[in-house]
């Protein structure tokens, strides 16, 4: 069962992450939100991708969202509209989205393809639905009528262009003002001018474009003429300067381009005459079509070589935003093909700003780190770190390890932490240069600084392997995994489960990993997981599909969320087609935060529905998921209307609790979770219903009814209900009894941070500190326990302890309460320059955030007039 036996320490290290990582990062968001607020408005796009690129790192799907549509909503120029419009799409996976072609309209002018072709925006109206359902305009409005296109035809020709043995009657006006160079020619002092007859034989035009060419002159429509007349007109516009004319079939063109194979045809026309919208047009097929469309070549080479860049610029189509976009599906794709780093090499060309400069030349450097070619991987490193981008150290670094130089990759990570504040990064790489007792402790700094940071837990957890102390090296991996589930953390554990023969655990890992990222391959690209599941059936006893359906109430009821993904992902290997099953592996990737992953499977759901109904609730489920609540209320009704089902009733209660509730919505969120439960549903959806309905009850001042709510709920097993339980104990005064009740979900629960967190506001202080200790060492990632300790230590007076303590958090986790609270110490003290930094680093991730920016207002209005205080 271990055919390449386990993991070596000797092999493991951390990856150098392709993202922009400032030293400072809160320092950085603030500044960020200054050049926004007094930038020009042509500006404000560039810098809201600055944000995105910086954001990256932090990996949070809605924060990234919200910086692209805010670029998206600033964005005036066509290229950059449909570059962002297409950006958005593939950020929200659309292409995953069965029955959807790349030219659909999502029905919002963000993402609509028609919206994105026209220059300019309307800042107000930019998050409303586009207009694509009133293109049927009136015929009148937009044709000649006959009687005046035949008067504009029989007017007098008084000039002929020859071509051939053939006459072309034109008007001599009317051709003149197609161009500066015709009007020189047919009414200046050229020769022509006196002329009735002009010979065009030599010049490579047709009879029939010269007729198109007087046909338009007379009617200024391109409509009437076949596409191939089209093209040639634009050629003969762009050779004989017809602006007018190039901008009429540059328009109507981009109307045919609607799939890879319009695209494919019609692009090099485009280019060759700088046909702006027409290119803009193919363009936004091929970007709507990513990831598929990189793995074509024809489409390539229209992006790859410096040639090509250069014939988009000619067009007007070739930005740093443009490969920005293509050089990341490239890397998601495959990191070290060949057409990542001339999409790389296309990014460094386009760069101009100084952050650009350095994330195209960073990235470089981390796809030669992986092509094993260190010597250039160093060179790229090296000029990141000239363009300002200091954690490129850590690549330079890496690189010199590479080439057998550890002592000046140690040294100058030695150098980095004495000349900067220190961050879990810079002791994770020093730790490969270090050795024995040094190495570990620079692992153990690194935890403690960043305990996010996966790799010392693995190198930790691998070192106790070698030592034949393998239940002690899962014990280490389970520290992470509990609070940040990565297949490669769930892979690693797979392994020892398999060492100490414990064959059903490694199947849960393996399975769960394979739900994270189904085609991930195990032991460096050696072995897929399939492969292993398969080996690993012969030696566990697999269940029914029913005995499946209990083991996953069992799992979910014991909030052992990894364990019904595994059960979750045996149920689908039998029962491939069941849309039920993907919608609730998405419920829990969700609880899981790993958001990426839950819209994957959200978007099957959707694709494998059997019926109108349910397909209209997945579909609300995705529109609410991206921000889009108003739009999820209107499919939930629509489904209602064709079928009263539990999952409409719940999603239309749900996304109406996203809000600040009067009274009477209140009362009617509570009306439609009533239903929800009255209609057919199982256990493990109702549980959650009646947890809902005993919270909305409670906020309505109904304990009893609330109480009833949460008792029926754990009969049916629904756990969490415990936690809705004590809050009713706990408003009756009863804190004894919320607190045994929190404790009772302790017991039962396999994830239990969140339980402790709560426990703590049922007890005296020293029972408190305990409970948010326990919560923070489970998930360093909640934020809760680190203000309540900050708030304590700032009511004992202890104001530098009570900021440090934020500090330590922040410092891997800028989260906007803790930047707000700690600005709110910081302005207490007098320290009003870091409190305007908090504020602004705040508002940078969230700019409408109201007490934030009260803050804000009265420590800048403190700060300009000091007299006042």
């Amino acid at each position: 069962m271990l055919p390449f036996g386990l993991p070596k320490t000797d092999h493991l290290e951390p990856t150098i992450e392709p993202q922009l990582k400032p030293i400072q990062l809160v320092e950085t968001l603030a500044d960020l939100y200054r050049r926004l607020g007094t930038c020009l408005e042509s500006e404000k796009s560039l810098i809201c991708i600055e944000q995105y690129s910086i954001l990256s790192s932090l990996g949070d799907p809605k924060l990234l969202r919200r910086c692209l549509r805010a670029a998206r909503q600033h964005a005036f120029d066509v290229h950059s509209k449909v570059v962002l419009s297409a950006l958005l799409r593939y950020e929200r996976r659309e292409d995953e989205h069965n029955g959807v072609s790349p030219m659909d309209c999502s029905s919002f002018i963000l993402e609509c393809p028609k919206a994105t072709l026209e220059s300019g925006c309307d800042l107000n109206s930019i998050y409303d639905h586009c207009k694509c359902y009133q293109e049927c305009t009136n015929s009148a409005d937009v044709q000649i009528s006959k009687e005046d296109e035949l008067l504009t035809l029989e007017e007098d020709s008084d000039i002929s262009f020859c071509v051939g043995n053939e006459e072309i009657d034109c008007v001599r006006s009317k051709i003149a003002a197609l161009s500066t160079p015709f009007k020189a020619m047919l009414c200046g002092s050229f020769i022509e001018s006196k002329r009735s007859k002009i010979d065009f034989s030599q010049n490579g035009i047709s009879v029939e474009l010269m007729k198109a060419v007087d046909l338009y002159s007379r009617t200024k429509r391109v409509d009437m003429f076949s596409p191939k007349i089209v093209l040639e007109l634009l050629s003969f516009a762009e050779r004989f300067c017809c602006e007018e004319m190039k901008s009429a079939c540059d328009i109507h063109l981009a109307t045919f381009v609607n799939c890879m194979e319009d695209v494919l045809v019609l692009i090099e026309f485009g280019l060759e005459d700088r046909a702006n919208v027409l290119v803009a047009s193919c363009l936004q097929v091929l970007l709507r079509e990513l990831p598929s469309s990189l793995h074509s070549p024809k489409v390539m080479r229209i992006f790859c070589s410096s040639e090509a860049r250069e014939r988009l610029a000619a067009a007007g189509h070739a930005s740093f935003l443009l490969y920005y976009f293509l050089s990341q599906v490239a890397m998601e794709e495959d990191k070290v093909s060949n057409t990542t780093v001339m999409l790389l090499e296309r990014l460094k060309e386009c760069a101009t700003l100084k952050w650009q400069k350095a994330l195209a030349l960073h990235q470089l450097g981390c796809v030669w780190l992986e092509r094993l070619e260190y010597k250039s991987a160093q060179c790229y490193f090296e000029a990141a770190t000239e363009a300002g981008h200091v954690y490129s150290l850590a690549g330079i670094a890496r690189s010199r390890y590479k080439q057998g130089q550890q002592h000046s990759a140690y040294k100058l990570m030695n150098t980095l932490i004495s000349e900067y504040k220190a961050v879990g990064w810079m002791y994770q790489e020093r730790s490969l240069y270090n050795t024995g007792e040094n190495k570990i402790a620079d692992l153990n700094t690194a935890t403690e600084l960043d305990p996010t940071l996966s790799f010392p837990y693995k190198y930790r957890a691998v070192s106790k392997a070698e030592e034949k102390q393998t239940k002690d090296a899962i014990s280490e991996i389970d520290r992470i995994i509990q609070f940040k589930l990565a297949p490669d953390c769930l892979e690693l554990r797979a392994w020892f489960f398999i060492a100490i023969e414990d064959y059903g655990s490694a199947l849960r890992d393996i399975r769960a990993m394979l739900t994270l990222e189904p085609s991930y391959k195990m032991f460096n690209v050696r072995l897929s997981g399939d492969d292993l599941i398969d080996l690993l059936n012969h030696k566990v006893q697999q269940g029914s599909q029913a005995d499946c359906w209990l083991q996953l109430y069992d799992q979910w009821s014991s909030i052992d969320d990894i364990g019904s993904l595994a059960i979750i992902h045996q149920m689908l290997v039998n029962d491939p087609w069941k849309s039920l099953l993907r919608f609730r592996q998405s419920l829990l990737l969700l609880r899981l935060n790993c958001k990426k992953a839950a819209m994957r499977c959200l978007q099957l759901a959707c694709n494998l529905s059997s019926s109108e109904h349910e397909k209209l609730i997945y579909e609300g489920w995705i529109l609410y998921d991206t921000g889009h609540r108003e739009e999820a209320l209107a499919k939930a009704e629509k489904s209602i209307l064709i079928q009263r089902s539990f999952e409409a009733f719940f999603l239309k209660a749900y996304t109406l609790s996203d809000s600040n509730l009067d009274p009477e919505s209140s009362s009617y969120v509570i009306e439609l979770l009533e239903e929800a439960i009255r209609c057919p549903s199982d256990g493990l959806r109702k549980g959650q219903a009646l947890n809902n309905l005993g919270s909305k009850y409670v906020d309505s001042g109904k304990l009893d009814q609330a109480a009833n709510c949460y008792m029926n709920a754990l009969d049916i097993k629904h756990t969490k209900a415990h936690q809705g339980l004590a809050r009713v104990y706990s408003l009756r005064n009863q804190q004894k009894a919320a607190y045994a009740e929190l404790s009772k979900l302790i017991e039962k629960a396999h994830n239990n941070a969140s339980a402790y967190e709560n426990r703590s506001e049922y007890c005296d202080s020293e029972m408190a500190k305990n409970d948010l200790n326990m919560a923070t060492e489970l998930d360093p990632l909640r934020t809760y326990p680190y203000s309540y300790r900050a708030a304590v230590l700032m009511d004992d007076q202890k104001e530098t302890e009570a900021i440090e303590e934020l500090s330590k958090a922040i410092a891997f986790k800028p989260d906007l309460q803790m930047l707000h609270l700690r600005a709110a110490f910081y302005e207490s003290i007098g320290n009003l320059n870091s409190a305007l930094c908090d504020c602004e680093a705040a508002l940078c991730l969230e700019p409408d955030h109201i007490d934030t920016l009260d803050l804000y207002n009265r420590a800048r209005d403190q700060a300009i007039h000091p007299q006042q205080i």
